[in-house]
């Protein structure tokens, strides 16, 4: 009976992959897990081409030359007609070599491979790498043959198709592009060989051509997690907390097998592998472990398979980390900066710890997590704390960095201002050493001409700034003229400014009226605000009163102009409104006391007529009674 349903389920798999066929199955890769390469072909390594495949691989005939339609060769280099010149697929290879095909005109097989050594009832994945040489912006443009590979997985007599697929139409590219294509199978009973096959779908001419490499063919199983009773997939525990233990559990995805035979292995460096002896069941419980050690499981369909590397599968790899306690991290250095300049605090620790900045030796506050590097713009003394990233171990001790931060020079940008024709000189705050954009080195300079000025001034530690001072000329004054305006005199200048002025001995103003003052000779002085060297001109000052009152009080009681007398020569006529003479006089100071022939006139306005050496004056005064 068990013979009987071992046929039937033979018959449904055959029908099954019959149908496949019909349906032209699609590529694909194993959804699980693949095991080990059990076979695989890289057309090897060198620079000369060659050698010719194995009499019954293919139907095309090898050269050593380019290869024409129907022909392949085996080499290193693609760099024929107008094809891409490509590097074979295979990582690590120099001047490693690939199938090179130029397609027939006739479609049908080019390739055929038996793989040998497989596990009956064992499901297994084949893939292989394929690129298209043609250029799409080559010689035979939009006329060109894409490559259309289908590949076949055979049984050892060449009558049942285990699995086969399509690449499809493959179009020329801008550049070079290898593409992974694969298949899943399964062996039948009492198979231990299979048939690879290659078929060009398309017929030769400009196009359909191909390079073919690295063939590979694993096994395909579950996909086979490890877990402990936490759901986890590995842990990590500090060597000063003891010994540890943990029941691991395999957990398969039943993606491909039906039934599961087991074998754990462990490693201590994750690379070499040693079965446990008796552990074949889906859990396994560790030994109290004080170093690292890694665990994993061999599955496969039949218990007759697990130890056969070419039909099982491997499952995720469970870690046990036992992590030694870190030392502590080792200082860059103290830092020592100036505070326009600030760097931050460093230490460095191996690959796999990390950082945490506190401000106290032992407790205190955490600063920053998981940095090597702190920064602050506050001076002091930091701890730095090393700690596993997998787990909860610390350095038993921290490391100190010391921050100091300088201050810079404290310096005050100036707005000067200095006289034209003089020298004045421009100094930096007292510190340890200067440097002024004139390139001079001293702490004072003396300039006589306006601009924007600079120095960089560095104190006893080495910290630097800027000041600025801008320099600006006040221009010497320009008389343009001065006039009397009654008791008052008037300055007008050509030029613009800050100036002031005065008279004779007196103090300077801001303003350029002056006065008021009696008639007489005066010495006009303008300077700049800065204390400038004064320019100075001699002004004859007359004052023509506007009245008078000849009433006997001793204030104005006559008529007669101030500073007349500094004139070498003058004449003074008075008349009514008239233009009657009352008094006329000549080179004399002769004031008039409002009579006419020893008659007092009437109040009223009278008119004067001065003549001096230079000027004429003419105007009114009133007579008041």
């Amino acid at each position: 009976m068990r013979g009987f349903f071992r046929d039937r389920i033979l018959i449904l798999v055959l029908v099954f992959l019959c149908i496949g066929i019909t349906a032209n199955a699609q590529l694909g890769f194993c959804t699980g897990n693949s095991g080990d390469a059990i076979f695989t072909e890289t057309f090897g390594t060198g620079t000369i081409d060659g050698p010719a495949l194995p009499s019954g691989t293919t139907t095309y005939t090898f050269t050593s030359e380019t290869p024409s339609d129907g022909s392949y060769t085996i080499s290193s280099t693609s760099g024929y007609y107008d094809w891409h010149n490509a590097m074979d697929r295979t990582p690590g290879d120099t001047n490693g070599k690939m199938l090179i095909v130029n397609a027939s005109f006739t479609p049908g097989e080019f390739y055929r491979r038996s793989i040998d050594g497989l596990c009956e009832n064992t499901s297994y994945e084949f893939s292989s790498w394929l690129l298209n040489f043609a250029q799409s912006n080559g010689f035979c443009g939009s006329d060109i043959i894409p490559v259309n590979v289908r590949f076949q997985i055979w049984d050892d007599t060449d009558t049942t198709v285990l699995a086969s697929g399509d690449t499809g139409d493959l179009f020329g590219t801008l550049s070079p592009e290898w593409n992974r294509y694969g298949l899943t199978f399964q062996t039948l009973p009492g198979q231990t060989s299979v048939i690879l096959k290659m078929i060009n779908n398309g017929s030769g001419g400009c196009g359909n051509d191909l390079g073919i490499d690295d063939i590979v063919f694993k096994s395909c199983g579950d996909f086979i997690e490890v877990t402990n009773a936490q759901s986890d997939t590995f842990i990590a525990s500090c060597e000063d907390q003891g010994p540890v233990s943990t029941t691991l559990t395999a957990n398969p995805d039943f993606s491909i097998y039906t039934s599961h035979a087991y074998q754990w292995q462990q490693s201590t460096d994750g690379s070499t592998w040693i079965d446990i002896a008796g552990e074949t069941t889906n859990t396994y419980t560790t030994p109290l472990l004080t170093n690292t050690t890694y665990y994993r499981v061999k599955v496969a369909e039949d218990v007759i398979n697990v130890s056969n590397d070419l039909c099982n599968v491997l499952s995720e790899v469970f870690d046990v980390l036992i992590v030694p306690v870190p030392d502590p991290p080792i200082s860059i250095g103290e830092v020592m900066v100036c505070s326009d300049a600030l760097q931050p605090l460093r230490v460095n620790v191996p690959a796999g710890l990390e950082v945490d900045w506190y401000d106290a030796p032992i407790g205190g506050n955490l600063l920053l997590e998981n940095n090597p590097n702190y920064s602050t713009a506050i001076p002091g003394t930091y701890y730095a704390e090393a700690s596993s990233s997998l787990t909860d171990c610390i350095s038993p001790t921290r490391t100190s960095v010391t921050l100091t931060i300088y201050e810079l020079p404290i310096v005050t940008d100036e707005d000067l201002v200095f006289c034209e024709g003089e020298t004045t000189t421009l100094s930096a705050e007292n510190n340890s050493s200067y440097l002024w954009t004139s390139g001079e080195t001293s702490q004072s300079i003396n300039v006589d001409r306006a601009g924007t000025f600079s120095v960089t001034v560095t104190n006893a530690n080495g910290c630097s700034a800027i000041k600025t001072i801008v320099l600006r000329q006040i221009d010497k004054p320009q008389i343009a003229s001065v006039t009397s305006d009654y008791r008052s005199i008037i300055v007008s200048l050509l030029t613009e400014g800050d100036y002031e002025y005065a008279l004779n001995d007196g103090p300077f103003q801001n303003s350029p009226i002056l006065g008021p003052v009696k008639g007489g000779l005066y010495e006009v002085k303008v300077r700049g605000t800065n204390n400038c060297a004064a320019v100075r001109m001699t002004h004859l000052h007359l004052v023509i009163p506007k009245f008078f009152s000849p009433n006997g009080d001793g204030t104005n009681d006559s008529f007669a102009a101030e500073g007349i007398e500094y004139f070498t020569n003058y004449e003074i006529s008075i008349f009514d409104r008239h233009g009657q003479l009352l008094q006329n006089s000549k080179n004399i100071d002769s004031a008039w006391d409002g009579t006419f022939n020893s008659v007092q006139l009437p109040a009223t306005d009278y008119w004067y007529l001065i003549r001096t050496d230079t000027d004429v004056y003419r105007g009114h005064f009133a007579l008041k009674r």
